[in-house]
C-alpha cells in the first residue's frame, strides 16, 4: 500500500535523501535503455530540426516557440499516450489524457551509477526552484502535501530539503478527513504540536478532488495550483476543450494535439446514443476522476447495460472513440485507429500499453524528467469477449477503500535494457510522445489562464459556460 496513515506530518532535513525510499524495487537496479537515454540529451533545437525533417508540414519556429514556452500555472504534468496505427499503416502517439502533479519518478531507472535522484532533482532544481525565486512569497516554511504516492511525494521533499538546506514539511491532505492544512487570509498553514505554521510554498500531490479543500487563490505558492486542475489538469472535459481551441491556434503551424474523437457535455440518458454512434464500442469518462477510477470501456450490450446502473457523483460526461484491435475499434469521422501493442510475447500474444511522459516548465522551456509505460492484464485478440477493460485498462492504480491505494506493478514497464524492447518504439516516437505532451500541457496552461481576469480572480460565470455541471460547481472552494 502507498499511504502512511492519515492526518500525518513528516520532517526531512537536508542530506536526508534514501534512494532506496523513493523508487519501487523494480526500478532500483534497472539501467536506463540506451535509445532512451540518449533522448534525454536532446536538446530543443535537435528536436526541432528532427520533428521538422520527418514532418515538413510543421512550421520550425512554431514548434521551437511552443518547447520554449514558460508556463503561468500549469508548471509540471504528464501525457498518457496510446501508440496507435491508422487504417493506412501511418502510425501515430495519441493522447489519452493529461494529469496534472503526475506520478512517474519512482519509475525511473538510473542513467548512471551515480544518479541518484533520478528525475527528482532535475524537477526540483530546474523548474520548482526558479519559482519560489521569481515569486513573491509570504514568510514560512515549505512543504509537500500528498493524498496518495507516499513513494514519491517523500522524495519530493526529501529532495527539496537536500537543495534548498531547508526543513521541509510531508503533509497528508485526504479528501474526506479532518485536515492538518487550513488558509488563513490567503496563507497555508499547517497544524504542529498545536501550532498553526504558515507555508510560503507547497508543492502539490493532491489529486482526488483537489478544488474542494485548496482554494484556487492563494498567496502561497502552490506548484500546481488548483486552478490547473479545473482548467484540464484533472477535468477531461475541459482539457478537451483546451486541446480544441489550442488546436484551432496553431493550425497553420502543422501542429495538432491528437486524440481520440470526443463528445463532450453528455448527459447520462444520452450517452447509449453516442455510443451507437460510435459502432457499439466506445469509452465513457467521468470527467473528473483519475488513476483509472471513472473510466468505463463499452464493446457490448452488456457492459453498457452495466454502466446504465450505476449511480455517479457528477452530471456531466465524455464519451470517446474506443482505440481497440483493428477489427473492434471504434469507426469515427477521421477513420480508425487501433492499437500497435507490444513485440509479441513468447507465447504469440500482444498486450496494449501506453506512455506517460513526465515534462516540467522551466525559464528556458519545458524538459522531460521521467517516462514509463504499462500494459493491460489480457492480451489483445481479434474478437473481445468478457470484461473489456481486462483487455483495455492500463493504469496501475488499485483502490483499496477511502483514502488507500495500491499500485500492480506486475504490469509496470520500465525504460530500461529488459522492458523498453517490449514496447516497439524508437527515439522518433519519443520525440513524437515529448512534443505531444507538451502541446497538451501548453494548451491547459492557456486555458487556466482564461479563467483568471486581471486581478488574478477566478472567472466562475466563464468557468460555468464551460462546464455547467452543478455538482462539481458546489464542490469548489474559492
Amino acid at each position: 500500500m502507498e499511504n502512511k496513515m492519515q492526518n500525518e506530518i513528516e520532517v526531512f532535513k537536508p542530506d536526508g535523501f534514501e534512494v532506496e525510499k523513493h523508487f519501487y524495487p523494480k526500478s532500483l537496479n534497472s539501467h536506463l535503455h540506451s535509445m532512451v537515454g540518449h533522448f534525454f540529451t536532446l536538446n530543443h533545437d535537435r528536436i526541432v530540426n528532427r520533428y521538422v525533417h520527418l514532418n515538413p508540414q510543421v512550421c520550425p519556429k512554431a514548434l521551437s516557440e511552443i518547447l520554449k514556452y514558460q508556463s503561468s500555472n500549469f508548471h509540471w504534468g504528464g501525457a498518457d499516450l496510446f501508440y496507435v496505427a491508422t487504417e493506412m499503416g501511418n502510425r501515430k502517439m495519441v493522447v489519452l489524457e493529461t494529469n496534472s502533479c503526475p506520478s512517474g519518478q519512482k519509475s525511473m531507472p538510473a542513467a548512471s551509477e551515480s544518479d541518484e535522484y533520478r528525475g527528482y532533482k532535475g524537477l526540483i532544481e530546474n523548474s520548482f526552484i526558479p519559482l519560489l525565486k521569481k515569486k513573491r512569497l509570504p514568510s514560512g516554511k515549505l512543504a509537500v502535501i500528498y493524498d496518495k504516492n507516499y513513494m514519491e511525494t517523500s522524495g519530493y521533499a526529501a529532495t527539496i530539503a537536500d537543495i534548498t538546506g531547508e526543513e521541509v514539511l510531508l503533509v497528508s491532505h485526504y479528501h474526506g478527513s479532518d485536515s492538518l492544512i487550513s488558509f488563513i487570509d490567503g496563507v497555508m498553514h499547517v497544524e504542529k504540536d498545536g501550532e498553526k505554521i504558515p507555508i510560503r510554498a507547497a508543492f502539490r500531490y493532491v489529486t482526488q478532488k483537489p478544488w474542494n479543500r485548496i482554494p484556487i487563490e492563494t498567496k502561497t505558492l502552490i506548484y500546481n495550483p488548483t486552478l490547473v486542475c479545473l482548467s484540464g489538469g484533472r477535468n477531461k472535459l475541459l482539457a478537451n476543450k483546451a486541446y480544441e481551441l489550442f488546436n484551432s491556434e496553431i493550425a497553420e503551424s502543422g501542429l495538432e494535439i491528437l486524440m481520440p474523437e470526443t463528445i463532450k457535455d453528455v448527459s447520462k440518458l444520452e450517452i447509449p446514443l453516442w455510443v451507437k454512434k460510435f459502432g457499439g464500442k466506445a469509452v465513457v469518462k467521468n470527467p473528473y476522476s483519475n488513476a483509472g477510477q471513472g473510466v468505463y470501456t463499452i464493446t457490448s450490450e452488456s457492459e453498457l447495460d452495466d454502466f446504465m446502473k450505476l449511480e455517479h457523483d457528477y452530471d456531466q460526461f465524455i464519451v470517446q472513440s474506443l482505440i481497440g484491435h483493428y477489427d473492434w475499434s471504434s469507426t469515427t469521422s477521421a477513420g480508425k485507429y487501433f492499437h500497435i501493442g507490444t513485440i509479441p510475447n513468447k507465447k504469440g500474444k500482444t498486450f496494449i500499453a501506453d506512455l506517460r511522459v513526465l515534462v516540467y516548465s522551466t525559464p528556458k522551456g519545458f524538459f522531460p524528467c521521467a517516462i514509463y509505460a504499462r500494459r493491460a492484464k489480457s492480451a489483445l485478440e481479434p474478437t473481445i469477449e468478457g470484461n473489456s477493460w481486462e483487455v483495455l485498462g492500463t493504469n496501475l492504480s488499485e483502490k483499496l477503500g477511502d483514502n488507500k491505494w495500491s499500485s500492480d506493478t506486475s504490469r509496470l514497464l520500465l525504460m530500461d535494457r529488459k522492458d523498453f524492447n517490449t514496447l516497439g518504439i524508437g527515439t522518433d516516437d519519443l520525440i513524437e510522445a515529448y512534443i505531444q505532451t507538451v502541446l497538451t500541457i501548453v494548451a491547459i496552461d492557456k486555458m487556466s489562464l482564461n479563467l483568471i481576469n486581471k486581478k488574478g480572480n477566478f472567472r466562475k460565470k466563464l468557468f460555468k459556460s464551460l462546464d455547467n455541471d452543478k455538482s462539481l460547481i458546489n464542490e469548489i472552494m474559492i
